[in-house]
């Protein structure tokens, strides 16, 4: 079996770096469909052949999905999260949302324990920023604000462990709030988020648990996600 030369493997290597930056960076948002071979080709100056290796490269980690005919587009924004995407997907609804519970109803509890002034500022901006959202009546913003906002909670532990794992599974997470929410927001699914950020704000640590689990078990009840 002939070997590919160091050189070649090098360059390759840089490629799929490359590639795996645009992606991590935001530069290429999960869903979206990245520049054709022939784009990437002359973007980066190297072979077609280069450029199809770290496009299969990236595929195969799970970061990217080709799909022919259409092009090829960014599912994941790591190995780790192309996992979960692909193993995941398919769940039932009812097990992603008692994970969920238990991830963000652990988290909270350290947030309130461990939270920063810092984190206490980016919380309520992002508190405002989800009412805004709600009630715009936008609900593809909505997704995005109620998806940072339970981030931030997460990353307010200060576990990195968990922040990242979250992070992962964030995808996932929403793409089945954007299923659960729909097309139009209605005024009887809205949760209020402000006790949580209250909770964590004094110190309560099994309050700011509760009222993390709470959404999820309320979710499941009424089919609603938030």
């Amino acid at each position: 079996m002939a070997l590919t030369s160091p050189r070649r493997s090098a360059l390759s290597d840089q490629v799929i770096a490359e590639l795996r930056n645009q992606i991590t960076s935001g530069a290429w948002p999960v869903g979206s469909r990245i520049p054709t071979e022939p784009e990437l080709v002359e973007q980066l100056g190297v072979a077609r052949n280069t450029v199809r290796e770290a496009v299969r490269a990236l595929a195969h980690n799970g970061l990217l999905d080709i799909r022919q005919g259409s092009g090829t587009y960014v599912v994941a924004t790591s190995e780790l999260a192309g996992v979960m995407h692909r193993r995941f997907a398919d769940a039932d609804p009812l097990h992603v949302a008692e994970l969920r519970s238990t991830l963000e109803s652990s988290a909270a509890r350290l947030a309130a324990r461990r939270r920063t002034e810092r984190d206490l500022r980016q919380l309520d901006t992002l508190l405002a920023r989800r009412e805004e959202a709600w009630a715009a009546g936008d609900a593809e913003r909505f997704v995005a604000a109620d998806a940072t906002l339970h981030l931030a909670v997460v990353a307010a532990s200060h576990n990195e462990v968990l922040t990242a794992l979250y992070a992962d599974l964030g995808h996932l997470l929403r793409d089945w709030l954007r299923d659960g929410v729909g097309r139009e927001l209605r005024p009887e699914n809205h949760m209020d988020h402000a006790r949580l950020v209250a909770a964590i704000r004094a110190g309560d640590a099994e309050t700011a648990a509760a009222e993390a689990a709470s959404y999820t078990e309320h979710c499941v009840v009424t089919g609603v996600r938030g």
